[in-house]
């Protein structure tokens, strides 16, 4: 059948299934197995039950839970509003004021997670509590969120930037490198948005509480050293060998247990709670994960991927062409597909053409982080938009809108490393 066809059937599936109120997980394995049964030979049941038994028991996915439960733990002791007293006389001073702690916190625990779903739902568990009670805007709380959280597939480690490492043979070191100032330049041009949207409303940003001389600020900061050091400890860890990205996340519960309990603010009720919290959180995420795999597999049966990446390459495109349509060909790939699995489906295909154009491997690597960073908020299937959802309860519809202004920064993103090579390319080149 036409992959037109097929391709319109399985959007209008998805989006009567949504609109009908089942649960997004479910909606995605609907989908999954309305595409294998109508559009492939093999049995359903068979795959769907192998496949998210598969997606269930990863090893590496226990590290999303554990990141989860330490949110939780943040969120329900004194440790979350410690930061804030730490991080608000210095980020005050900016047009925003302390929206910028999203970005900041995002920004941070890219470095730590590798997966901007464990980003958006430990910093969404400290920051959204916080600013709302002080007033934000749940519009720009909640977007600055989303857009900043998606830097955890950027800045390393990065387990996507692994998995395209390996489908395309270039160094997984230089990778790591070379995504460090793309993501600085993503984290200050969220910061700069806030800012113009600050001072073109002045008056939807609540007031600072108090001005403070230069020691006085210092001598707030003395809030932020728990939080460093439970952060210094999980990101030592990685980056020292010490542990494995799982492992640094056991590290972070424990660690945020001891923190809290010294500040006296650990006990039976913090502790069941914040574990119940973060059971219910992702028992929500691993529904929609299981759903997606099983998704990918019946992409991966029915051939879509395939056939549009051998469409796009068909088009003999010059190389600024070629990039644009490679931006579209995955933003529209990331409304049914996860990040790991557009890469996993279509490299064999893309890099080859990639190569012949004569672009830098090392750089399309970037660039195909942060598309697909663009999917993780492009709504039906942008998983940030769920994660945000669960924790919020706001319709898609509405996160998506407020995500949207970040969606056309990567944009520009991409542009800026497009005009601007070096931007990719400094430092691997001095490795």
């Amino acid at each position: 059948m036409n992959e037109v066809v097929v391709t319109t059937l399985l959007i209008v599936s998805l989006f009567v299934l949504l609109g009908s109120g089942v649960w997004i997980g479910l909606t995605l394995a609907g989908v999954a197995w309305i595409g294998m049964e109508l559009f492939s030979s093999r049995p359903a049941g068979d795959a769907m039950a192998i496949t998210i038994w598969g997606s269930a028991s990863s090893w590496t996915l226990t590290a999303l839970p554990l990141f989860v439960w330490m949110g939780e733990i943040l969120f329900r002791t004194k440790l979350s509003e410690s930061m804030f007293r730490g991080l608000a006389p210095w980020v005050n001073a900016l047009p925003g004021r302390l929206l910028h702690t999203n970005i900041l916190g995002s920004t941070i625990f890219a470095a730590v997670s590798g997966s901007s779903a464990a980003t958006c739902a430990t910093i969404g568990k400290m920051s959204i509590p916080e600013l709302t009670k002080r007033g934000y805007p749940p519009d720009k709380i909640v977007g600055s969120l989303g857009g900043a959280s998606t830097l955890g597939l950027l800045i390393p480690p990065s387990i996507i930037m692994i998995v395209y490492g390996v489908a395309a043979e270039v160094s997984i070191a230089k990778l790591f490198v070379a995504g460090v100032l793309p993501g600085l330049l993503l984290a200050s041009l969220f910061s700069g948005h806030l800012m113009i949207w600050a001072l073109l409303n002045p008056d939807k940003v609540p007031l600072s509480d108090t001005r403070m001389s230069f020691m006085e600020k210092l001598n707030e900061s003395r809030h932020l050293i728990p939080v460093i050091l439970l952060i210094g400890g999980v990101i030592g860890t990685i980056y020292t060998g010490i542990a494995t990205a799982t492992e640094a996340a056991a590290v972070g519960v424990v660690g945020a247990l001891v923190l809290s309990a010294a500040q006296g603010s650990l006990n039976w009720t913090t502790f069941r709670d914040s574990l119940m919290g973060a059971t219910r959180l992702y028992c929500m995420i691993a529904l929609i994960l299981a759903g997606a795999a099983f998704l990918t597999l019946a992409m991966g049966y029915i051939g879509l991927p395939r056939h549009l990446a051998e469409f796009v390459t068909g088009l003999n495109l010059t190389p600024g062409v070629l990039l644009l349509a490679l931006a579209l060909f995955y933003i529209v790939l990331g409304c049914f597909l996860d990040g790991i699995s557009m890469i996993v489906l279509t490299m064999g295909v893309i890099l080859p053409t990639v190569t012949a154009a004569g672009i830098d491997l090392i750089w399309f690597g970037i660039f195909v982080v942060i598309v697909v960073e663009m999917a993780q908020i492009t709504p039906p299937v942008g998983f940030n938009l769920f994660v945000l959802q669960g924790m919020t309860k706001r319709e898609i519809t509405w996160i998506a809108r407020v995500c949207m202004p970040y969606f056309f920064i990567m944009v520009l993103a991409v542009l800026l490393l497009w005009w601007f090579p070096q931007i990719v390319s400094w430092l691997p080149s001095r490795m």
